[in-house]
């Protein structure tokens, strides 16, 4: 059985130790960005390797033609093929990735990995808490990895650039899907872009509301009938958020409730913004 959207505690403690499998420890803080280093020392899920969402998920925030692209632009392919390899990961590898922030930056690990072809990743249902509340243990011991040998493959996903957004503002093609906070995404309590506000005509959907009191994702149904209020055709929707990361709950949502095919910005708010040129509501 392949898992390609989430797992559950209950069924990833009967692999963990599987040869063919591979668990990444995603934990981070925007404020903190050592943060997630530092807990994955203090305690992870057994067999689980550490991915840090500046030094592996995201490339330079400048490209080579000077020009900002955002807080967590994705990272030039190649380079991401060889950290999965890294981690031990070859095309047939199951990985499952978790955070403790009920998929905040587990689902950017998730998407990246449909990005270069790898469909067989999930993101462990309930996080590191959901784990423990299962009666799970926690380990300290590093997890070596023999190189694996990952291919780059034709993409499961699509993406969008700035210039698509600006055309979208006459056309209005795409329904834009911003997954900031509701403050945020109405220009206040803004602390971490230079900027607040959002783009125009974008509508929001912030990505905590794709989970449950317990920390676990909606049923696929309560999803499907949420989201349906939002985009009416998912082939025809873009997600964002500030910098491409918490967008990418949505999409994992989105997938969870058979709404396949929206794209992501990956620049999102933090490269709009960053252009006075470009239009800010």
């Amino acid at each position: 059985m392949t898992y390609s959207t989430l797992i559950s505690a209950a069924d990833l403690s009967k692999h963990i130790f599987e040869p063919g499998w591979v668990i990444l420890d995603t934990r981070h803080d925007l404020a903190n960005p050592e943060a997630g280093a530092r807990a994955y020392a203090e305690g992870h899920l057994p067999n689980a390797q550490f991915a840090h969402l500046d030094q592996d998920l995201a490339g330079e925030k400048v490209g080579a033609d000077g020009v900002f692209r955002g807080r967590h632009p994705l990272p030039d392919r190649a380079a991401f093929i060889a950290t999965l390899q890294r981690w031990g990961i070859n095309n047939n590898t199951q990985v499952v990735v978790y955070d403790a922030q009920g998929g905040m930056f587990a689902a950017r690990l998730w998407w990246m990995l449909r990005w270069v072809g790898h469909e067989a990743v999930a993101v462990l249902d309930g996080g590191l808490p959901a784990w423990l509340a299962s009666g799970m243990w926690l380990s300290t011991e590093e997890s070596p990895r023999v190189l694996g040998t990952l291919t780059d493959r034709a993409s499961l996903v699509t993406t969008v650039t700035a210039n698509d957004l600006l055309a979208n503002l006459s056309n209005e093609k795409l329904t834009v899907v911003d997954a900031r906070a509701a403050d945020r995404f109405r220009g206040e309590n803004e602390t971490i872009d230079p900027v607040g506000g959002h783009i125009p005509g974008a509508k929001n959907r912030f990505f905590k509301e794709n989970l449950q009191a317990d920390g676990n994702f909606k049923s696929p149904e309560q999803l499907r009938q949420e989201f349906s209020a939002v985009v009416a055709d998912p082939t025809k929707a873009v997600m964002q958020c500030g910098s491409g990361v918490t967008a990418c709950h949505n999409l994992l949502a989105l997938e969870i409730a058979g709404m396949q095919g929206a794209a992501l910005y990956p620049g999102s708010w933090s490269e709009w913004c960053a252009d006075p040129a470009r239009p800010v509501a």
